[in-house]
């Protein structure tokens, strides 16, 4: 079985190398998005300051949203899909590695670009550690939830505008925790309680989403 989500991860991750300008979709959106704020708001850093780890929170958010389709859509095009549910393996775990491979071409690249864009938004020297770990413990959570939806609208014409419709809801309670521990210990009230209840999301997350999206694919493909 680990075989198998290996070369289901090796395959997954070739294919989004191939395809770089869809795979860098959403972090080139984040990028340019953010680096564009400050043209809208003033380039003043108190405001920037006290709105910077919610601006971006909210754009790595719509990042994460701008490659879910590509979760299970190419596959259910292709036919790799039906092969995936009728495989002698757990589709469980073909999920989990459909995610990881999603995070490690998205959500990771969010990570590594996140010290840079808190110091564009003029977050104190604190902001450069703790956002990235939240960030770190938020986007595969983020990932995971969107699978879902994904698996749920799979084949759909209007899957993407759907999906978001979906999700949203679902990432209320990360987006508000991962800002509030950005912003608490930009404050000096300590945000380890938010990070700590970010890690039991994830891994609330890595228990249920694998098997309810794969419930979901086996009813789309029905």
């Amino acid at each position: 079985m680990i075989r198998s989500l290996l070369a289901l991860l090796h395959r997954d991750l070739r294919l989004a190398f191939r395809h770089g300008a869809e795979t860098l979709l959403g972090a080139i959106f984040f990028a340019l998005a953010l680096a564009l704020f400050p043209l809208g708001v003033g380039a003043s850093a108190d405001i920037l300051a006290r709105i910077g780890a919610g601006v971006i929170w909210v754009l790595a958010l719509f990042a994460v949203l701008l490659t879910l389709e590509r979760l299970y859509q190419s596959d259910y095009e292709d036919g790799s899909l039906e092969l995936m549910v009728l495989a002698p393996v757990p589709l469980e775990l073909l999920v989990f590695g459909k995610c990881l491979a999603h995070w490690l071409t998205s959500g990771l690249l969010l990570v590594v670009m996140s010290p840079l864009l808190a110091l564009l938004m003029s977050l104190p020297a604190e902001a450069y550690w703790v956002l990235p770990a939240a960030l770190l413990l938020g986007t595969p959570t983020l990932t995971l939830i969107g699978s879902i939806g994904a698996a749920l609208l799979v084949g759909s014409r209007r899957g993407s505008a759907l999906t978001a419709l979906l999700v949203l809801p679902l990432y209320i309670p990360v987006l508000i925790f991962g800002v509030s521990a950005v912003d608490g210990y930009l404050l000096g009230l300590g945000g380890g309680a938010q990070l700590t209840i970010l890690g039991a999301m994830l891994l609330f997350a890595l228990a249920l989403a694998p098997p309810a999206t794969a419930a979901a694919l086996r009813v789309a493909l029905e």
